[in-house]
């Protein structure tokens, strides 16, 4: 078995401590090091040459962005930082960090264990296998295509994970007010989604929004699914579509469940939509995609080579649910192409 060698980057002894005791009882996992800086981490990845390092935001010295903004470029390292609610992880992960935890409360420890052993030991195996680098830093393809608007109400309904926030911004950026409605589910934990909303609200030409049931999908804007135990479907009414969010038990280990998203557009929209999957660990969203395959909904998937994690892609594409498979900085121009041509 394949031992992942950790590096722990944590200021406060306790939580240090904490981690390196309990990570330490996984047989996948051996914590070679710890730092209570990033002075102390960079002496450490030199000395131990970790697989994966645990980082947190708030450090003396130097906060984590900026350590990861400095080390990336000279030494990429496959990180998952461990964030309280703040929309710094979204800076983190644009910095390189391959994925985030929400800090839990140190006097809960019923919380510090689901904590460890369901959200950041799994981060932790992920991580380990993902790509890092430049993947998703390719420049997009200025050679825009404009929406052709139809009588038909289409939908644009996106899946990630893993990797995904970066992907899903790289996307909807190259996205002008003329897109129909898109609706998302972004594997997150709750309260980050509407940060990370707002964020590409801030930096895209669509409006983005944290999703609420009752609203409408409408073009030129984007709902995307809130982070916690609600499912986000959608469903039609009229000659159009709205939001629910309700909510069910987790779907392939996920609420929101990426599958529930798809198999609900498949439903209500049938072929007047188009389903894309983005990098992400695991399976959801690939039975759904194939549902609006089915259902006659054009769909696309982002392909191997720039993928944080091939895993949600891969599955899609090995049961047949992706019709086009496309580089990340291909895939808003292939968009508009497929939409054009519906």
């Amino acid at each position: 078995m394949r031992v992942i060698r950790v590096l722990v980057v944590e200021d406060s002894m306790f939580f240090r401590e904490l981690l390196v005791h309990n990570l330490g009882r996984d047989p996948a996992i051996q914590v070679v090091a710890t730092a209570k800086d990033p002075f102390e981490a960079r002496d450490a990845i030199l000395q131990y040459r970790p697989d994966v390092m645990t980082l947190d935001v708030e450090l003396p010295r130097m906060n984590g962005i900026e350590f990861l903004r400095k080390l990336m470029p000279q030494f990429p390292l496959r990180v998952v930082v461990i964030s309280a609610l703040s929309d710094k992880v979204f800076d983190a992960l644009n910095a390189g960090a391959v994925d985030f935890v929400a800090k839990p409360s140190i006097s809960d420890r019923r919380q510090l264990e689901e904590f460890i052993y369901k959200e950041l030991l799994p981060k932790i195996k992920i991580a380990s296998t993902a790509r890092i680098g430049n993947v998703n830093r390719a420049a997009p393809n200025p050679l825009m295509q404009r929406y052709a608007s139809k009588d038909r109400n289409i939908i644009v309904a996106i899946g990630a994970s893993t990797g995904g926030t970066e992907a899903v911004c790289s996307v909807v950026k190259e996205f002008g007010p003329d897109i129909p409605g898109i609706v998302v589910v972004q594997h997150m934990p709750p309260g980050f989604t509407d940060m990370y909303a707002k964020r590409l609200d801030h930096e895209c030409r669509i409006r983005v929004r944290e999703a609420q049931t009752g609203d409408q999908v409408l073009p030129g804007q984007l709902l995307l699914a809130p982070g916690g135990d609600r499912h986000m479907r959608i469903v039609k009414v009229g000659s159009g579509y709205q939001v629910e969010c309700r909510q069910g038990p987790k779907v392939n280990g996920h609420c929101p469940s990426v599958d529930v998203l798809f198999e609900s557009v498949a439903k209500a929209a049938g072929r007047d939509a188009l389903g894309i999957i983005l990098t992400g660990m695991g399976g959801d969203g690939a039975k759904g995609l194939l549902a609006m395959r089915k259902a006659g909904a054009r769909t696309i998937g982002q392909d191997e080579s720039t993928c944080v994690v091939y895993g949600m892609p891969k599955v899609a594409y090995d049961i047949g649910a992706v019709e086009y498979q496309e580089k990340l900085h291909d895939i808003a121009r292939k968009t508009y192409s497929v939409l054009n041509a519906m």
